[in-house]
């Protein structure tokens, strides 16, 4: 049994909630044939409406989030599905245990300098207190910048820090998609560090085939037909080409705040 099987066929038991998310996230633990396995349900009635995108629901995006992460190859989003549960329908997403503090890679850090220092990637001056500002950066990690091409195809508005999970054996995921896909662009995240800079040729190639897998009558262009509005894949796929056209990370628009907040 593959992990979406169960997390679609378990019996899903709430064993408590999630307090410091804006919406309803339930912990819970999904069996099915004697496989047993931990997860995050957040059912769409627990949800609180969007302004800015009034369309859909934050799980099917989040399911959506997945379905792209799983065509380009990379893993980024853990295994996440659409079912029904106990509040209704609504996302299940398999829980990752994130590596204790002391022995988590370090992702982000304030430093007192001008420039970043090698293998750091700068996103700019935050306020420190006291009219103080220090430099905000991130690492210069393949797995960051895989995470930042998968932001810019799914126009992710609130990548924070803590949407950052290192786990075991060097893998990092990525959580918290529910307001992606907008067919406006309202990319929000601190991974900045790579702005303007050549697309790597797993970045173009990975790119390529979702161009492919997102053509009409595509498995994904039909998947994703099911949980985003027809607008919103078609400014899925313009943005695939956009970056295949330019061959380069984006750079913030202007248009709208580059950075998330809070952005931890």
């Amino acid at each position: 049994m593959t992990v979406t099987d169960l997390l679609t066929q378990g019996e899903l038991t709430v064993r408590g909630r999630i307090r410091d998310a804006s919406n309803a996230v339930l912990f819970c633990t999904v069996e099915h044939d004697g496989e047993r396995a931990e997860c995050v349900y957040k059912p769409v009635a627990g949800e609180r409406p969007l302004w800015d995108f009034p369309d859909g629901s934050l799980a099917r995006r989040e399911v959506a989030a997945y379905e792209v992460s799983e065509a380009l190859g990379w893993g980024l989003v853990p295994p996440t599905v659409l079912r029904d549960g106990p509040h209704g329908e609504g996302m299940c997403q398999l829980w990752i245990e994130t590596l204790p503090p002391d022995a988590a890679p370090e992702l982000l850090a304030l430093v007192d300098a001008e420039e970043p220092e090698p293998g750091w990637k700068a996103i700019g001056l935050a306020e420190v207190g006291e009219g103080r500002t220090a430099l905000l950066v991130h690492a210069d990690d393949p797995r960051l910048r895989r995470l930042a091409v998968l932001d810019a195809v799914i126009n992710n508005a609130d990548r924070k820090g803590g949407h950052l999970l290192p786990a075991a054996g060097e893998r990092l995921y990525g959580i918290d998609h529910g307001v992606t896909f907008n067919a406006e662009n309202k990319l929000r995240t601190l991974l900045w560090g790579w702005a303007g800079e050549s697309l790597t040729e797993e970045a173009l190639t990975a790119l390529a085939a979702l161009r492919g897998a997102l053509a009409e009558g595509g498995p994904l262009a039909l998947r994703l037909a099911e949980l985003i509005t027809p607008q919103e894949l078609d400014a899925t796929r313009s943005r695939v080409a956009a970056l295949l056209d330019s061959g380069r990370h984006p750079a913030p628009s202007g248009e709208w705040p580059a950075i998330p907040w809070p952005p931890v």
